[in-house]
């Protein structure tokens, strides 16, 4: 009923009284504050319902709202006229109940739902969303703070998670080693495409089996070359200089400036004239006669770098380059002896020495081969820069006995053109159930000269992963599991966990915290005040906010990549319309009713 309408029928209603009380009728006037009394009483049922059906409609409106939280209206009685009281039984009669005229209903409240929404998968990592209990915590752009549980966050263009109105989702900081500081909240900040620096490797980790019927390696490779001898004839030695060295003819092999290589030409895509060390190839150096060295005994040392062969006190046999005294070996002959196995053997033949200046070929060799198993095995660590060295680990069984094997490793770094340089060795030793007992010689040094990085780059290899039993293909397995060095790297993307950690990935691989999203939670979630945008701010029934680690306390989990849904229930929002309008209906049929019997009052008046 319109407020017009109303005004008439409260007109009306005052006439009529008015009337009857002069004519000396004052029963009549009861009955027509009896029906005022009805029509006030019928429309506050349709202010209630109207109420009802306003709360109803701003949830269907949010039916597709992120993180909307549905309300229901709660009504109460307003009050009762109370013409009697009752009385109390008696010995005459039974008593009576109390007789009482209510005045209608009007809105007590309205409550919000703050139960679990469902989830949608959106893909988006900056999507989050809330499992269990919690708010997401906002600055305005007025510095107020502010909570939501609407989580569609993006990074706007200085990299800072916002909210879509361009809120800034606050949240804890990490340090450079990845430590959240949860003292004091902040702008999260994901600094997409920044460069990480490097990191100079300091732990490298093996894993594999080192199979243990494998032959023992007891011999290196020996490449003995023909002997050279100087212009008279006599035996060159280690102390005879290049330019003294004559073939059969007298004419000088090598001459001041002469470049020699070995292992070829660099730029030689065949393998012939290749050296081969195990199953790889040796890369090619170059050596420049009164340069890199002026004496015989100086280029068997320059070869002896270059094939990196270990020769400290504990390598079995006596492996190095020498030249030959006429004792072990023929005096004036290049002897090559590699460490033992066929891992470290080495082939070599005449055209491995080229003097390219000459075209001449200085030596001609012949070899032993090698004795025993093994396996190689190459891996990258990194220096201060970044920049990548490739070490190979080759090893060989040592030794076999009832309280297990033994096996030796020897380590070489790898230089950008190739060279091998012998790093150091060690020793795994294996019980007779193939478990690694101890290691000798874990710890390696990178010389690193002349790099630009700091220098060494030493490292522990940890073998702790490593078995010693029967391989069923008879074969050795050795690679890297893990090593902590890293080169530079760009921040190409982050990922965010249940606890709202949020750990950025970068181009090589490296990873690093950079924050952690918090949850504030209140004791009296009903208390807060809603507005726009879907926020929340505290009221004076909501107590304070408590930001707790997500998962910590009553907060629940984040959920990264989804977004909550809207908890509005249709169908209920649909049946409680129906029951709504239908009261309405009927309070307005009452106020109706009573204002057809009021005027039938008023025709008494005539």
């Amino acid at each position: 009923m319109g407020g017009a309408r109303m005004a008439t029928v409260l007109g009306k209603w005052a006439a009529a009284r008015a009337v009857f009380v002069r004519r000396g009728r004052p029963s009549k006037g009861v009955a027509i504050v009896g029906l005022t009394s009805a029509i006030l009483t019928g429309f506050t049922g349709i202010t209630s319902n109207q109420f009802a059906v306003e709360t109803i409609g701003n949830n269907v409106a949010n039916v597709n709202t992120t993180a909307y939280k549905n309300s229901r209206a709660l009504f109460e009685t307003l009050m009762f006229q109370t013409t009697s009281d009752g009385t109390r039984p008696s010995a005459e009669t039974g008593g009576t109940n109390p007789i009482q005229f209510g005045y209608g209903s009007t809105l007590a409240t309205t409550q919000r739902n703050f139960n679990q929404g469902g989830t949608e998968r959106t893909g988006v990592t900056s999507d989050l969303a809330v499992d269990g209990r919690g708010f997401f915590v906002l600055q305005n752009p007025d510095g107020t703070t502010v909570y939501t549980r609407d989580g569609a966050f993006s990074l706007n263009s200085d990299q800072t998670l916002v909210t879509s109105n361009g809120a800034l989702v606050q949240g804890y900081s990490a340090g450079e080693d990845g430590t959240i500081d949860t003292g004091a909240l902040g702008n999260i900040v994901l600094p997409i495409g920044e460069l990480t620096s490097a990191g100079a490797t300091t732990n490298a980790a093996l894993t594999g089996n080192l199979n243990a019927t494998s032959e023992l390696a007891v011999a290196g490779s020996v490449s003995t070359s023909a002997p050279l001898t100087t212009t008279g004839g006599a035996a060159a030695t280690a102390a005879t200089a290049l330019t003294a060295i004559t073939d059969g003819n007298g004419v000088a092999r090598f001459n001041a400036g002469d470049v020699l290589f070995i292992g070829g030409r660099p730029d030689d895509e065949s393998r012939a004239g290749g050296i081969q060390k195990g199953a790889g190839d040796v890369p090619p150096r170059q050596f420049i006669v009164g340069t890199d060295g002026s004496t015989y005994g100086d280029l068997a040392a320059f070869v002896q770098t270059t094939l990196g062969i270990g020769v400290s006190e504990t390598e079995i046999g006596t492996p190095g380059v020498t030249i030959g005294d006429g004792t072990s070996a023929p005096a004036g002959a290049m002897v090559i002896r590699s460490n033992v196995g066929e891992v470290n053997a080495i082939d070599i033949d005449g055209a491995s020495i080229r003097n390219e200046t000459t075209g001449t070929q200085p030596f001609s060799f012949t070899t032993t081969p090698a004795i025993g198993d093994g396996v190689t095995t190459s891996f990258l660590v990194f220096d201060t820069l970044g920049t990548p060295v490739e070490v190979r680990l080759r090893m060989a069984l040592e030794s076999r006995s009832d309280a297990g094997n033994t096996w030796r490793f020897r380590a070489e770094s790898v230089t950008t053109d190739g060279t091998a340089t012998f790093l150091d060795g060690g020793t795994l030793a294996f019980d007779t159930n193939g478990r690694l007992v101890t290691a000798t010689g874990t710890q390696l040094s990178v010389p690193g000269a002349d790099s630009g990085a700091a220098a060494p780059v030493t490292f522990e290899v940890d073998f702790s992963a490593m078995t010693g039993l029967t391989a069923v293909d008879g074969v050795s397995t050795v690679a890297l599991a893990d090593q902590d060095g890293f080169p530079q790297g760009t921040l190409t993307g982050y990922a965010i966990d249940l606890q709202g950690i949020i750990s950025g990935t970068f181009s090589n691989a490296e990873t690093r915290v950079f924050g952690q999203v918090p949850l504030a939670t209140f004791v009296n979630e009903q208390g807060l005040v809603a507005s726009s945008e879907n926020i929340y701010t505290i009221g004076p029934n909501s107590g304070p906010a408590t930001v707790n680690v997500p998962r910590t306390g009553s907060a629940g989990a984040i959920l990264s990549g989804e977004l909550e849904l809207s908890n509005v229930d249709l169908s209920r929002e649909l049946i409680g319309l129906i029951t709504a309008s239908t009261g309405f209906s009927a309070a307005s049929r009452t106020v109706r009713t009573a204002d057809d019997m009021l005027q039938e009052l008023m025709l008494l008046i005539q």
